[in-house]
């Protein structure tokens, strides 16, 4: 993740998404305050996010239901329960599991924020060949989640850097 300073000076964190050259700005981003990935204030804060763009957020027309074990968690003993489900039209993180997922992803902390919140392609990738993430159930599903993102989607990359901007660092080491 990079860290800069945006047209006031204040400082940014972000995937530093881009459109045509200019930096998605968001009036959210800078004033937001910082939880641990995947706690309950994260989850919160993340789903206000959503909700605040829910109009203006493009129907998902690919269901993916994925149960995400993250293990190595620094803030809670043991591992969190999370799960992504795209079957309402629109994407639902939540903590906890669903019954019958299409795939189950198992990694450990600092892989699950650079997937999720970073979004970050190279890292998962790199992460998935050296066994890192483990995947039960159906792999095509789960790669078509890739093409559900227009990565020109400037209201998807203002979303995605107001998340960013709400989760603290990772504590952990890669």
């Amino acid at each position: 993740m990079r860290t800069s300073r945006d047209a006031t000076g204040e400082l940014r964190r972000g995937r530093g998404s881009t459109h045509s050259g200019r930096r998605i700005s968001s009036p959210f981003v800078s004033s937001a305050e910082a939880h641990p990935f995947l706690s309950d204030e994260w989850i919160e804060a993340a789903r206000a996010i959503r909700e605040r763009h829910a109009e203006h957020a493009p129907e998902i027309d690919i269901e993916l239901m994925i149960n995400i074990v993250v293990l190595d968690v620094p803030f809670r003993d043991g591992e969190v329960r999370a799960f992504l489900n795209t079957s309402s039209g629109r994407t639902q993180l939540e903590l906890g599991e669903l019954d019958e997922p299409h795939v189950t992803v198992t990694t450990d902390y600092v892989t699950a924020q650079a997937i999720f919140v970073d979004q970050d392609p190279e890292h998962a990738m790199q992460s998935f060949m050296a066994g890192r993430v483990k995947v039960q159930g159906d792999l095509m599903k789960l790669m078509a989640m890739q093409t559900v993102v227009d990565p020109a989607d400037e209201r998807a990359a203002m979303v995605a850097d107001e998340i960013a901007a709400i989760t603290a660092p990772s504590t952990t080491d890669d």
